[in-house]
């Protein structure tokens, strides 16, 4: 997990974590030109007492909606989730404080409802705020980061903006990992960073954010700190087989788009309906 713990970190470890991955340029003019980056800043990140987080919207979301609170779900104020435990509309108080494009303070957020958290399938605590999208757009002048409807591509080009850290990691997404096991938990179709993409404890709940479309798609949750095999804070990858694989110093992420595969007509999480990805109950 990469949730804040009681280390020493000095800023040049956490400026070494990463850097931006620049292809080579073009041989002639009749190449085509790559997708246009958008730069990824703090904007609309939130900083936790142990983690990152990020405010979020679907895609279909209306500024009238309560705004949401995006991070992992081993970032959950009641501390880690069991294997197989899932919460859906539980009262919170949780608070966080909404950061600028520099990392400037520009408020406190406060939670009133976990919509859905689990630590099962994947890694994630969705809240939703006392606040509208609207009245945070017209105190802080903030725009939320939408959730992407699709799976990642792998090859992509992405950032992760940590509040907790107020540094930015810029990878991009290695490939997909269809069992990642990490302790009593298992996790499916996990995001696995480039080589050098090290992100430390502090940046778990971060968003990955395509730096294509500038939309969310996943969410970042832990790296193998040691190089031991399927322990806590040693995620392995799993083969079809069983085989267990470990890479030390290889961090991953959880996707996203799975929320938008269960949500009704009036944005709400029905687990029920057919498709939906989200781990149930």
């Amino acid at each position: 997990m990469r949730v804040r713990k009681m280390i020493a970190l000095g800023a040049a470890a956490i400026a070494a974590a990463g850097g931006i991955l620049f292809g080579p340029a073009p041989a002639q003019a009749a190449v085509k030109a790559a997708p246009a980056v958008k730069a990824v800043t703090l904007a609309s990140t939130i900083a936790l007492s142990n983690c990152s987080a990020s405010l979020v919207r679907y895609p279909s979301s209306v500024s009238t909606d309560r705004a949401m609170m995006l991070t992992n779900g081993h970032c959950y104020e009641g501390g880690f989730l069991s294997a197989g435990q899932v919460l859906q509309n539980r009262t919170s108080t949780r608070t966080g404080t909404l950061l600028s494009s520099t990392g400037a303070s520009l408020g406190r957020v406060r939670a009133d409802r976990v919509l859905y958290a689990t630590m099962t399938g994947t890694d994630v605590t969705l809240y939703r705020l006392t606040s509208t999208y609207a009245a945070l757009t017209s105190s802080y002048g903030v725009t939320a980061l939408t959730i992407s409807g699709s799976h990642p591509v792998a090859g992509s080009t992405m950032a992760i903006p940590s509040s907790y850290w107020k540094e930015i990691w810029n990878c991009s997404i290695n490939g997909f990992v269809g069992e990642l096991r990490e302790d009593e938990w298992t996790w499916h179709d996990s995001i696995r960073y480039s080589t050098g993409c090290d992100t430390i404890p502090g940046t778990s709940g971060s968003p990955i954010v395509d730096t294509t479309t500038g939309q969310v798609v996943g969410i970042n949750n832990t790296g193998n700190e040691s190089g031991e095999m399927c322990t806590l804070d040693n995620p392995c990858e799993v083969a079809a087989d069983g085989t267990t694989t470990v890479i030390e110093g290889q961090s991953y992420g959880q996707e996203t788009y799975w929320f938008t595969t269960c949500l009704t007509s009036a944005r709400v999480i029905d687990l029920t309906i057919s498709g939906c990805l989200l781990t149930k109950p």
